[in-house]
């Protein structure tokens, strides 16, 4: 579940397999700018950044830049729509403590690595500063954490999880739990993080979904669960899906 990486320079703008980017030269000029805004955040932040660096690094004209994309703010916000069009899919283990740990993991990786690490932090970062980033970077979370319903699914098919169990299971917000104090640790009280936190927020997340915290909303079914399963309301327990820019760590 990380944020996009941040490419070398002569990189390949190739899309991954099962994006939706547009074909030819469209295509290939904006995974250009996609490269430099990602670039230019890593080396200089995000009050660092500039559409003249954007430009000098895309070798897309400034002139270009203004028109399709208005303005930094902008650029942002692509690069992140851009980044959301990728194949990613949630960790496949064969259990949902195996899931949520590689999920948990996934993000320490991502943030420690020296590859990935400064553009995806920038883009947090610029999130706290600009409301249109923060806008799409909630949008590319809320993206990802819906991609998490298979893993919520698979775990009720295997009778890990309950089907009847209050009135369904929220997958975002169990795959949030798994990440959210790893993102605290990272970006509020800049705790280091390894393996062994990534393991202990994940049991948490576990522990919390077998206790039924994770209810869904009235009227949502249960992934996985068979039509007409019976369900009963579990008073107090319901969760909604949150918003907030950095949340999981969509």
């Amino acid at each position: 579940m990380q944020l996009p990486e941040e490419k070398s320079p002569g990189a390949s703008a190739a899309p991954s397999p099962g994006t939706r980017r547009p074909g030819g030269r469209t295509a290939r000029t904006r995974a250009a700018v996609r490269d430099a805004v990602l670039a230019g955040l890593a080396e200089h932040g995000y009050p660092g950044l500039t559409v003249e660096y954007v430009a000098e690094q895309s070798g897309v004209h400034k002139t270009t830049l203004y028109r399709r994309w208005g303005d930094l703010e902008g650029l942002l916000a692509d690069t992140l729509d851009l980044a959301g069009e990728d194949s990613w899919t949630p960790p496949d283990t064969g259990s949902l403590a195996g899931d949520l740990r590689a999920l948990a993991r996934e993000v320490v990786e991502s943030f420690t690595d020296p590859v990935t690490a400064s553009s995806g932090s920038a883009i947090i970062a610029a999130a706290f500063q600009s409301q249109r980033a923060a806008d799409a970077l909630r949008a590319y979370y809320g993206e990802r954490f819906r991609r998490c319903e298979p893993l919520v699914r698979r775990a009720v098919e295997r009778g890990e999880l309950p089907a009847a169990q209050g009135r369904g299971i929220d997958a975002g917000a169990l795959a949030r739990a798994a990440c959210a104090p790893l993102f605290l640790r990272l970006f509020i009280t800049r705790e280091p993080v390894d393996t062994h936190t990534a393991d202990q927020s994940a049991a948490a997340a576990l522990a919390a979904a077998h206790a039924g915290v994770f209810a869904s909303s009235a009227g949502e079914p249960v992934p996985g669960a068979a039509a007409g399963t019976p369900t009963s309301q579990a008073p107090g327990l319901a969760a909604r899906t949150g918003t907030g820019p950095s949340g999981p760590p969509e």
